[in-house]
């Protein structure tokens, strides 16, 4: 019995002395301690504090990409007013803003399935991503690159109007996407990052009154039973005259305007808005010899 209490005090004559030393550790890490134990000089406390101050990271400016929804990017391009141009028009468009839960939101057919379908909705009408995926299109074309474009109109299921610069740039990802959109169709319009140039605006309707006078109205359905093919098809037009295609942004079903002055298709096959897109911007740079 006598070599096992013998241990028992050599390891509480160790363990005394090593708790003794953390409690120093750990007094010596307050701030607001004031007493110096073991006569310490005073440098060693204010290299301590110069220590701590080094540790602590000092708070940097948010990045653009964190304050994207406050404004977005301007892309190096200027249009070309001296030469015919091109104009977008994205008809019936699935951008609508309603309050999920505690905040508002842009509803998809994604994320919001479940609250669509209570409120007798159908989650497969809503598709901004068909929006964002033809903008994209859009404005990453040469056609957009060599100034050509003039601009891009929205028109939403709900009637508004959007007007959308040539030289803005667009979220590459939805996510970003949905929030510019939910800013824009709240405040009505996103300026440029550092500048009170709008990017982005809603704007009065009828989108006729900004459209060029001189200008060939095309719009495309695969509904209509005018087949051409679009090369032979823009290689017919004046090269003096504006273009604008009047293309379906929405899931399924067609356009019906009464601005268009032709109403073609321009494959047997249903296509994509954004491939369709596609399409033209390929058969007017081989019109307009832009590579």
């Amino acid at each position: 019995m006598t070599r096992p209490y013998g241990v028992k005090g050599r390891k509480r004559k160790h363990a005394e002395p090593k708790y003794d030393a953390e409690e120093e550790d750990q007094q010596a890490q307050q701030p607001n301690r004031t007493v110096v134990e073991n006569d310490e000089p005073t440098p060693t406390r204010k290299r301590t504090v110069a220590e701590n101050e080094e540790a602590t990271p000092t708070p940097t400016p948010a990045s653009t990409e964190d304050n994207e929804l406050s404004g977005i990017p301007i892309a190096p391009s200027e249009n070309n007013t001296t030469k015919p141009n091109v104009i977008f028009i994205l008809e019936k468009a699935s951008l609508e803003v309603a309050k999920v839960g505690k905040t508002y939101q842009l509803l998809n057919s994604d994320d919001h399935a479940n609250f669509l379908r209570k409120n007798n909705k159908n989650p497969g009408d809503y598709r901004p991503d068909i929006t964002h995926q033809s903008l994209l299109s859009i404005l990453d074309s040469p056609l957009n690159k060599s100034g050509r474009l003039r601009t891009v109109y929205i028109k939403t299921e709900k009637g508004v109007l959007i007007e959308v610069k040539p030289f803005v740039r667009i979220p590459r990802t939805f996510k970003r996407f949905a929030g510019v959109m939910l800013e824009l169709l709240q405040k009505l319009s996103i300026s440029a990052v550092g500048k009170r140039e709008k990017l982005l605006r809603t704007v009065k309707n009828p989108v006729t009154q900004y459209l060029p006078v001189n200008s060939r109205k095309i719009g495309l359905s695969y509904s209509s039973e005018k087949l051409v093919d679009m090369n032979d098809y823009v290689s017919t037009v004046p090269n003096n005259m504006d273009l604008v295609f009047v293309v379906g942004a929405m899931a399924h079903g067609k356009i019906e305007t009464d601005y268009t002055e032709d109403y073609v298709a321009i494959s047997e096959y249903p296509l994509s808005a954004a491939y369709c897109i596609a399409m033209i911007t390929v058969a007017v740079q081989k019109k307009w010899k832009i590579l």
